[in-house]
């Protein structure tokens, strides 16, 4: 936005060219505007002030009225929701009835009230790399991983064997020890196969090269029970992504002990609450906002139709609201560990 001294200075010097036998469109160039901004600031032999600040501009149609923005602050403000983001509000939300605004409506109010900052210790991580194996349903590609947990003193650990499954995110066995061992694994790879019935069954089991994780006992515990086993490739430390983001999600719980675990049954204790949270109370990002109970199950596929319901009404009830088209809500059918390149690009056109 040029100031009008600015604009002033810049038709005398145009002026003072033509005056001295210039075209005004070359004149105009050197300065870099053109001949009809030039005429549009010399109307009536005046040079006009920029009218663009104080230009009474409509009322967006779909703002948010006052009452509605107070609204929305009070419901994040709630001892529900005050601990959860907007992308955890909204589709909470939607599962009670109630549609009061968008995230982005959600961010945007609550940044215009300061209220909208970064919490806790996690910083920002980079976009998890897909992997070579796809689910479609449940019991199909299972992740585990072992991961630290501080123990009574610095330097001394507890170990978390954990379990997920692919398709669900669900954890379907965990267990703590003193150390990490292959015997150890190969017991809670038969513990989960048989809680999840999955003895005999097809399936692949993913994990990093750790010692425990291709340690004899761990393999032959795998062939007879007729896992399929698939490992992370040399030197990539992402290839088992979704049992990191698992650990991250358990060790920024904000009751999480940072000081660590007295005892290895106080650590047993609290993993077991996390995991009852997680499975049945969490409401996962990657999963729509259902739990992985819910989509091991395969309730989700309704609690996520009666939401796409939720939004159809109240696109209807205030159509000015509404640019496009409703959310989607809609949970994928395949979930990938690592795709090919052809078969990431494809996911992405789609």
């Amino acid at each position: 936005m040029i100031s009008t001294p600015d604009r002033r200075h810049a038709v005398e010097l145009i002026d003072e060219a033509i005056t001295a036998g210039a075209r005004q469109h070359k004149a105009c160039e050197i300065l870099e505007i053109s001949s009809r901004t030039y005429q549009r600031w010399t109307q009536d032999k005046a040079v006009l002030s920029d009218g663009r600040p104080s230009a009474q501009r409509p009322v967006p149609a779909n703002k948010l009225s006052l009452e509605e923005r107070e609204a929305l602050l009070t419901v994040s403000n709630s001892p529900v929701f005050r601990s959860l983001p907007p992308s955890q509000i909204v589709p909470a939300l939607a599962d009670e009835g109630r549609y009061l605004a968008s995230e982005s409506s959600f961010y945007r109010v609550l940044r215009e009230a300061d209220q909208q900052h970064h919490r806790g210790r996690s910083e920002e991580s980079r976009r998890k790399a897909p992997s070579t194996h796809c689910a479609v349903g449940p019991n199909q590609v299972w992740c585990w991983d072992i991961t630290w947990l501080p123990g009574p003193a610095r330097g001394l650990f507890y170990y978390l064997y954990l379990i997920m499954d692919l398709y669900s995110r669900k954890i379907v066995a965990w267990e703590i020890h003193a150390c990490e061992a292959s015997d150890l694994a190969a017991q809670l790879i038969r513990k989960a196969c048989l809680a999840e019935g999955m003895v005999a069954q097809p399936l692949v089991l993913h994990s990093d090269n750790g010692s425990p994780m291709k340690g004899s006992s761990m393999l032959e515990t795998l062939r007879r029970l007729g896992v399929t086993s698939s490992f992370s490739r040399p030197r990539v430390s992402n290839d088992n992504a979704y049992a990191e983001s698992l650990f991250r999600t358990c060790k920024y719980r904000p009751d999480y002990p940072i000081n660590g675990f007295a005892t290895v049954d106080e650590a047993r204790e609290w993993v077991l609450t996390f995991s009852r949270w997680y499975n049945t109370a969490h409401k996962h990002s990657g999963l729509k906002f259902t739990t992985p109970e819910q989509r091991h199950t395969g309730e989700a596929a309704a609690i996520l139709e009666h939401r796409q319901q939720v939004y159809r009404l109240a696109r209807d009830r205030n159509p000015n609201r509404w640019s496009g088209e409703i959310r989607n809500w809609e949970l994928p059918e395949k979930v990938w560990l690592n795709p090919e390149k052809e078969q990431s690009n494809l996911r992405q056109a789609a």
